[in-house]
């Protein structure tokens, strides 16, 4: 059933560019005293609801003073953002050993490490995501299990909310055990449950872990045609690092990017983009890397994906982790071509790193980037964009909206976007949604659907402006 809600308008900030002048490096005048953001992977999260994302590096939390400044609050060690008490704040979740739930409260606007999870937590993990696995309201923890080289693979784990805000593991993988390193969730199949997609390092097959709705699993990837290429050698996939879920073509379905390290022998999986065919073609994956234009280098990383520039469609950030590779920009052309603006947009010449997170971090309506211990903004352009917070209830939807998908329709083309517990290894986007819209003025009418399943839709949205969305009274 679709309902009709009014939203509140948190702010609006005019738009005058008369050019482009790409990225900026503004780390000396952000960060106060030189202090170090920390290259560990980075994720936005905007924990004290003032409207302005904070940055979690793993050296250092870091609090967003109204986009003119961060202050160092605490270091907690890496991990994602979610509202894991659904009590409309965010909290974290490190996933460096020993695993703990860090819980944010706004009475005394400070941090507490829980005791969570109690028992059975990961061995050596490097990556996480927050997702609602069983569809209890609450959200839920896929965790990946990398190696002690040379001996030692270690398993993936779930660990699942009691639905008080504790958690506990329920799952561990067993069998053939693989060295995970990126973990992201998303509903591909469009069936309203969440899926996992696990990047597996070692030329091991990647994994795709389609939901039943209950929090039961099943692997997929090589029946969906994102395990990888099979080359005839022992271990010829990829040295999967991590990997990233986004409309890339505008045609309403998740995409999917996977971000893979590979030497050079021609049996190594380089990097792929996958179609996703959608209901017509069972949500299967088609192969289009080969066009694409992605120049391979040895050692790609951690992909972000974000449309910088506005024009609608996403774009690609790619990390790289080896002295002489450095990282890249990729422009989406749309149609599946990208291009390498990554000298003239400003971001030439950075070094090893695998952190790569987008986030607006100045409310100025244009993607700004952390990424190799540095915070790179926007200089932005002409081009329109609106930006969605989304909030559920508590009860029936996770309070953080994790999972949630929003369309827009735009110039014949769907614009699509989730609300993401983690992305690439380790790394996470704002939580808050952006959409570029091009030369659009004219107001969007957009379509939610809610991590449950439930549909909203809302009309007659301004350009140029952000809002705050909650479910409609009576969607369940």
């Amino acid at each position: 059933m679709t309902k009709r809600i009014k939203v509140s308008i948190l702010l609006l900030v005019s738009l005058a560019f008369s050019g482009r002048a790409g990225f900026v490096d503004r780390s000396a005048a952000l960060v106060p005293k030189g202090r170090a953001l920390g290259k560990g992977p980075g994720s936005w999260g905007d924990y004290n609801r003032d409207g302005y994302p904070d940055l979690n590096t793993g050296a250092a939390l870091w609090r967003n003073h109204g986009g003119t400044n961060f202050t160092k609050i605490a270091k907690y060690g890496p991990g994602p953002w979610g509202d894991v008490n659904n009590d409309g704040y965010l909290d974290l979740f490190r996933y460096s050993l020993p695993c703990r739930v860090i819980l944010y409260d706004p009475a005394t606007d400070a941090f507490s490490i829980s005791d969570e999870p109690k028992v059975a937590t990961p061995q050596n993990p490097l990556a996480a995501c927050w997702a609602d696995f069983h569809g209890d309201g609450f959200i839920d923890l896929y965790v990946s299990g990398y190696e002690t080289y040379p001996t030692d693979y270690w398993p993936d784990t779930i660990l699942s909310n009691r639905c008080d805000g504790t958690m506990i593991m329920t799952w561990k993988q067993t069998g053939d055990i693989d060295p995970a390193r990126g973990v992201t969730a998303c509903d591909f199949d469009e069936d309203g449950d969440m899926d996992v997609y696990v990047s597996n390092y070692r030329l091991e097959a990647n994994l795709l872990w389609q939901n039943n709705g209950h929090g039961v699993f099943t692997n997929v990837a090589a029946a969906y045609g994102v395990a990888g290429d099979y080359n005839g050698y022992s271990y010829s996939y990829g040295h999967t690092i991590g990997s990233a879920w986004g409309d890339l073509d505008n045609d309403g379905h998740f995409d999917l990017f996977v971000g893979n390290f590979s030497h050079p022998h021609a049996h190594q999986d380089r990097s792929k983009f996958y179609r996703n065919t959608g209901a017509s073609g069972g949500y299967h994956f088609e192969d289009k890397s080969s066009g694409a234009g992605l120049v391979w280098q040895e050692s790609f990383a951690s992909p972000a994906l974000g449309d910088y520039d506005n024009d609608g469609y996403l774009d690609l950030y790619f990390t790289t982790v080896y002295s002489g590779d450095k990282p890249v920009l990729y422009r989406n052309n749309g149609e599946w071509t990208f291009s390498n603006v990554t000298s003239s947009e400003g971001l030439a010449g950075l070094g090893s790193t695998y952190q790569a997170a987008w986030a607006d971090i100045n409310n100025d309506g244009f993607l700004d980037l952390v990424t190799n211990g540095k915070l790179f903004i926007n200089s932005g352009n002409k081009n329109h964009w609106i930006q969605l917070t989304l909030e559920g209830d508590g009860k029936h939807i996770n309070r953080a909206a994790i999972g949630a998908q929003v369309r827009i329709g735009w110039k014949g083309k769907v614009l699509t976007r989730q609300v993401e517990g983690g992305t690439g290894q380790g790394n996470q986007n704002d939580l808050r949604l952006h959409f570029g819209l091009g030369d659009q003025t004219e107001p969007v009418t957009i379509d939610i659907v809610w991590p449950n399943g439930a549909k909203q839709r809302v009309e007659n949205l301004a350009v140029d402006k952000f809002y705050h969305i909650t479910p409609a009274p009576g969607l369940y």
